[in-house]
C-alpha cells in the first residue's frame, strides 16, 4: 500500500531531521520544510536526494509558502519553532511571529487543504510556576517566558480550530529533548549537547545556579516514536489532545554532569579532575521539571525505551564522530 505523504516543518533542526529521516527511511513520501535560521541542510545529509524526500526552503511567517506545503499531505508534523526561553527574552518580538503567527499560518493552511491530523511540538515550559510534581496536562502554572507564552497559545490555537472547524490535532509538551544533531554551538545551546562538548574538550562547564534545579530529559528515540504513535492513532481520546512527552525521571543539573564525566571518563583521560563552575540563574528558568507520562501511555501508547544513561551513551557516541 501507498503511504500517505506526510509534511515536517523545521525539517532541518534537531528534531525535524530526525523525524524526516525516519520516516524517509520508512517508505513515506515526505515534504521537509525550513527556513534555515536555527536548523542546518547538512542535518538531512542522509536523505537529501532521495527519491521521496522534497525539501522547501522557505519561511512559515509566509502563508502562501504553507499553504504550497501542505498540497497533497495527509499528515503534519509541526516543529518549527524559535526554541530557547533566553531568546525569547532577548527577541519576544520574533519569536512571537515565528511561534505564534507562523503556527497560526499552518493550521490555517492545514484547515483549507483538509489535512487529517497535525501533531505539533508543544512544550514543558507551558508548566510555568506551577510547582507540583510531576506534571500533569490538565495543572498548568504561569508562563515565565515569552516563549513558554507562544507555545501555550498553540495549544489554545489548536483547541478553537479543532472545536471550531474540525481541524485535528495533538500537541506533545517535550521535555527537554536531547540526541544527535543538537547543535553544541551557538549562545542558545542546550545544556547536554554543550556540557558533552565542553567535556570532551576538558573544558569546566558552567551551570546556571547551583546546579541544583531537575529536568526531565527525554532522548530523541522516545520523540521520535511519540510522534508516529500521536500521526497514526485512531483512538477518540487523541483527538485534540495535549501529551507530555517525556521518560519520567528527575535528574539535577549536577547529577548530569557526574553522569557525563562517568560515560566520558574512558576516552578523557582524568575528567573527574574537572572543575564545575557556577553563573547566575537564567531569567525565565523553571526550577523542577517532572512529567507524568501516564496520559500518553493511555492515549497513544507511548512506551519510552531510552533513560537518561542510554540516551547519554548513545549521544556521546554521536558527537564523538561528528565534532
Amino acid at each position: 500500500m501507498a503511504k500517505d505523504k506526510i509534511l515536517i516543518t523545521g525539517a532541518a533542526g534537531f528534531i525535524g531531521s530526525n523525524l524526516a529521516e525516519y520516516f524517509v527511511k520508512k517508505g513515506y513520501p515526505v515534504v521537509g520544510l525550513d527556513n534555515l535560521a536555527t536548523g542546518h541542510l547538512h542535518n538531512l545529509n542522509p536523505i537529501l536526494g532521495t527519491h521521496n524526500f522534497e525539501f522547501i526552503n522557505a519561511d512559515i511567517r509566509d502563508i502562501e509558502v504553507c499553504h504550497k506545503a501542505v498540497s497533497g499531505v495527509t499528515y503534519v508534523l509541526h516543529q518549527a519553532a524559535l526554541g530557547s526561553v533566553p531568546r525569547s527574552i532577548n527577541d519576544p518580538i520574533t519569536t512571537n511571529e515565528v511561534n505564534v503567527g507562523g503556527f497560526l499560518n499552518m493550521l490555517v493552511a492545514c484547515k483549507e487543504a483538509g489535512v487529517k491530523k497535525m501533531v505539533y511540538a508543544a512544550s514543558s515550559s507551558t508548566y510555568g510556576d506551577s510547582k507540583a510534581l510531576p506534571k500533569v496536562e490538565e495543572v498548568i502554572g504561569k508562563p515565565l517566558s515569552p516563549y513558554a507564552i507562544t507555545k501555550y497559545v498553540n495549544e489554545l490555537y489548536a483547541d478553537v480550530f479543532y472545536k471550531t472547524y474540525g481541524l485535528n490535532t495533538i500537541g506533545l509538551r517535550y521535555f527537554n529533548v536531547f540526541g544527535r544533531r543538537q547543535d553544541p554551538n551557538g549562545a542558545y545551546a542546550a545544556v547536554i549537547p554543550l556540557f558533552t562538548k565542553q567535556l570532551m574538550n576538558k573544558q569546566p562547564p558552567t551551570l546556571n545556579g547551583d546546579g541544583t534545579f531537575s529536568r526531565d530529559f527525554t532522548y530523541i528515540d522516545n520523540v521520535i516514536q511519540a510522534n508516529e504513535l500521536a500521526m497514526l492513532s485512531t483512538n477518540d481520546e487523541s483527538n485534540n489532545c495535549v501529551l507530555n512527552i517525556a521518560f519520567g525521571e528527575q535528574t539535577t543539573i549536577l547529577g548530569l554532569v557526574d553522569l557525563l564525566k562517568d560515560l566520558l571518563s574512558d576516552s578523557v583521560k582524568n575528567i573527574e579532575n574537572l572543575k564545575t563552575l557556577y553563573g547566575p540563574i537564567r531569567d525565565g528558568d523553571v526550577p523542577h521539571s517532572l512529567a507524568s507520562i501516564q496520559k500518553a501511555k493511555e492515549v497513544i501508547g507511548y512506551d519510552p525505551q531510552y533513560s537518561l544513561k542510554q540516551g547519554l551513551r548513545e549521544s556521546i557516541k554521536w558527537y564523538q564522530d561528528n565534532l
